[in-house]
C-alpha cells in the first residue's frame, strides 16, 4: 500500500492533468449529447444534428423532443466558446479576437467570456491551459512518451524556434483581419480533435496524426512548444500570474532531471544558479519539474509573500 501511495504521490501532478482533461472531455460529451426516440428506437445526437434523420427531404426528427443525458448539463459547446450550467460564458481569447478582426459578430455572451477567462489565466492559472484543458497535451505528452522509449531525436533538418508560435499568432490575426474569417480556428488541430471527440466528427483526424508524427518524428514537443498560437495567447495573458514555481538552490543538487524533462526547457534558466521563482510566462504549470525533483528543490507557490516582506 505505501508503495502504490507513494507512486500516486510522485506523479501526483500527472494523474491531476489527466483526471483534469478527461473530466473536461467528458462533460462537454455529456452536455453536447441528447437522446431522440423514433418509431420507438432511441437514437443519440450529437449538438442537436438531426440531420442523420432526413429522408427524401423530410425529417421525422424535426418534431420530436430531444432529451438531454444530463439533466442539467455543466458544460456546453467547445472550447472557443461555452457555457457553465448554461450560465456562465467563457470564451477562447484568441478565438475572440479573431472574430472580432475578421468583423464577425461580438455578443455580450463573448464579451463576458473572454474576461472570465483571461481572469481566470492572466491572474492565477498562467499559462496552465495548455497542460490542464487542452485535449492536444494528450497527443504531444503520448509522442514525448515514446520518444523516450525508443530514444528518438531531434530532426537536424527542420529547426523552430520556440518564438515562432508568437509569429503564428501575429499571423494568424492579420489574415483573420484581411481575409475576414477565423484563420487559425480554421485550421487548428487543437479544434479539430476537441470537436471530432466532443461532437463525434473524424475530419480532424488527419491533423491530429499529423502533429503526433511530427512531436514524435521531427521535434520534441514541437507543435505546443514551437508552433501553437493558442499557447503564445495565454503566455501573454498569463504573464503577471500568481501561480509559480520555486527553486531552492540550497537543496537543488544540479542533476538536471528537470531541464530533462520540462516541455519548455528555456523557462529553468535559474536552475542550480540562485534561488527563486520561474518567472517565463511560458511555463505550462504541468508540474513535471517538481515530481522528478528528489531533492526538494522545486514546488509550487502563490506569491512569495515572505520574500516580499523581507525586501
Amino acid at each position: 500500500m505505501k508503495i502504490i501511495i507513494s507512486y500516486f504521490f510522485k506523479h501526483r501532478f500527472l494523474f491531476l492533468r489527466r483526471i483534469s482533461q478527461l473530466s473536461i472531455l467528458i462533460l462537454f460529451i455529456l452536455g453536447n449529447t441528447s437522446l431522440i426516440t423514433i418509431a420507438s428506437n432511441i437514437h443519440i445526437v450529437f449538438a442537436n444534428n438531426i440531420s442523420k434523420f432526413e429522408d427524401y427531404g423530410k425529417n421525422p426528427a424535426i418534431a420530436i423532443p430531444k432529451d438531454t443525458i444530463l439533466p442539467h448539463p455543466i458544460l456546453e459547446g467547445n472550447l472557443s466558446f461555452s457555457k457553465i450550467f448554461n450560465t456562465i460564458p467563457l470564451s477562447d481569447p484568441l478565438a475572440f479576437m479573431q472574430i472580432l478582426l475578421s468583423g464577425g459578430a461580438i455578443t455580450l455572451d463573448l464579451i463576458l467570456g473572454v474576461i472570465i477567462v483571461c481572469g481566470i489565466y492572466g491572474v492565477f492559472l498562467g499559462r496552465g491551459f495548455c497542460a490542464f484543458v487542452c485535449p492536444m497535451n494528450l497527443i504531444t505528452d503520448l509522442a514525448n512518451f515514446l520518444r523516450r522509449i525508443f530514444k528518438l531525436k531531434n530532426s537536424p533538418i527542420i529547426i523552430i524556434k520556440p518564438n515562432a508560435r508568437y509569429l503564428i499568432l501575429i499571423i494568424s490575426l492579420i489574415l483573420s483581419f484581411i481575409f475576414g474569417f477565423l484563420a487559425w480556428e480554421s485550421i487548428s488541430p487543437i479544434s479539430m480533435l476537441h470537436r471530432s471527440l466532443i461532437f463525434g466528427l473524424g475530419s480532424g483526424a488527419f491533423g491530429v496524426l499529423a502533429i503526433f508524427l511530427f512531436d514524435l518524428l521531427i521535434m520534441r514537443h514541437g507543435f505546443c512548444g514551437h508552433i501553437c498560437p493558442l499557447g503564445a495567447s495565454y503566455s501573454l495573458i498569463g504573464k503577471l500570474s500568481l501561480l509559480k514555481v520555486e527553486h531552492n538552490l540550497n537543496n537543488c543538487t544540479k542533476c538536471h532531471q528537470c531541464i530533462r524533462i520540462c516541455p519548455e526547457p528555456q523557462v529553468l534558466g535559474i536552475i542550480g544558479k540562485k534561488s527563486g521563482t520561474i518567472n517565463n510566462s511560458e511555463c505550462i504549470k504541468c508540474g513535471r519539474c517538481i515530481e522528478v525533483c528528489n531533492d526538494s528543490a522545486l514546488k509550487f507557490h502563490i506569491l512569495n509573500l515572505q520574500n516580499k516582506e523581507r525586501k
